[in-house]
């Protein structure tokens, strides 16, 4: 553990605390989640790539660091906590979270009063802040802006194939935008090869693929910043494969369709988000990271339909598309069986 730093805001609040982890300076949006448990998913998470992540929940790291839970091998800038455990107690913790911030490059903030710097961003919005030391005892100035190509930061280099093993129902194409190996694992599990490709992929060497289904993947940033993507989503839209959109995925398509995205005011982050079916009145408890959300009333009726919202602010989280073989939800959809199973119909179990 190292010694006192601030975290200086872009309003001039400044909030003293000390290091941990990667003891360096460090600027990005300043964002909370609230999940209480699930800090390695939180800290392997490509949605959160160039942001300072803050854990409104005060005690983090208390069951260790587990690989097997690493989501991907990106994360965000910067991480803040109240108290950091240092005595992990769990049969499955393999090291500190101390440790896994300094070999990740990540900086640490602790012992600051989060709850306080949560109610800033509630009542503020998301803001651009800044962790560094302090200057003569006193803090710094904020220094720092808007991170660029967050996309093409975290997404795959290399074209990459996975196999499900005997018995595939085909191939699958993912669009790496971000991508939760988790949701890679569910095709897997579901019979289908994977074939990965990068974000910047012409949308002709993914039709050559011949692949059975498409799913676009999370990722970070503001879909309004991929204008190159969704040209070749709009393209591949033309080809009628079968299409998931999955977060950054489904904000993405909603563009290729003409559609609007706006910032929201403190994002969507933690794993207790409700969102309703709007057909069946279900609500469903989902795990969301994002700032950015398609506008409701920018969906064209006569090509797409809305089918889940947000119970707490009435955002869009899912749309149906009439005129292509495509549909797409705003939340993480591992786990949520009837995403897939939707999936796999549109895909007529692989034979496409």
């Amino acid at each position: 553990m190292a010694g006192k730093a601030f975290l200086v805001l872009e309003n001039g609040m400044a909030f003293e605390g000390k290091f941990f982890g990667a003891a360096q300076a460090v600027s990005g949006e300043l964002v909370f989640t609230t999940e209480m448990m699930g800090y390695l998913e939180t800290l392997t998470d490509p949605n959160y790539h160039g942001q300072i992540v803050l854990q409104t929940f005060p005690l983090i790291g208390n069951y260790g660091v587990i690989a097997e839970d690493f989501l991907s091998g990106a994360g965000p800038a910067a991480y803040i906590v109240k108290h950091p455990c240092q005595d992990p107690s769990n049969f499955r913790s393999e090291g500190l979270l101390d440790t896994f911030l300094k070999e990740r490059n990540i900086t640490g903030l602790y012992d600051v009063d989060t709850r306080a710097i949560a109610k800033v961003v509630r009542d503020n919005g998301t803001i651009y802040g800044m962790i560094a030391c302090d200057v003569n005892g006193e803090a710094p100035t904020f220094v720092g802006g808007v991170t660029n190509n967050l996309v093409a930061s975290v997404s795959t280099k290399k074209i990459e194939r996975f196999r499900a093993g005997n018995g595939s129902k085909g191939c699958v194409a993912i669009m790496d935008f971000g991508l939760n190996i988790r949701l890679k694992n569910e095709l897997l599990q579901r019979g289908y090869d994977v074939v990965v490709f990068p974000h910047d992929t012409l949308a002709d060497d993914i039709i050559a693929e011949k692949c059975c289904g498409l799913v676009l993947s999370d990722g970070p940033g503001n879909p309004a910043d991929n204008a190159n993507i969704v040209v070749t989503i709009k393209k591949l839209l033309e080809s009628k494969i079968p299409m998931l959109g999955v977060g950054l995925g489904h904000q993405l398509l909603a563009l290729a369709h003409g559609f609007r995205t706006e910032k929201l005011k403190c994002g969507h982050r933690g794993a207790n988000q409700g969102v309703k079916c709007l057909e069946s009145g279900k609500v469903h408890t989902t795990r969301q990271n994002h700032g950015y959300a398609v506008v409701s009333i920018s969906i064209n009726k006569q090509t797409a339909s809305e089918v889940y919202i947000n119970v707490n602010d009435k955002s869009c989280e899912g749309i149906e598309y009439k005129t292509t073989p495509a549909f797409s939800v705003q939340f993480d959809a591992v786990g949520k069986a009837f995403v897939f199973d939707k999936f796999e119909k549109l895909t007529k179990g692989g034979n496409c």
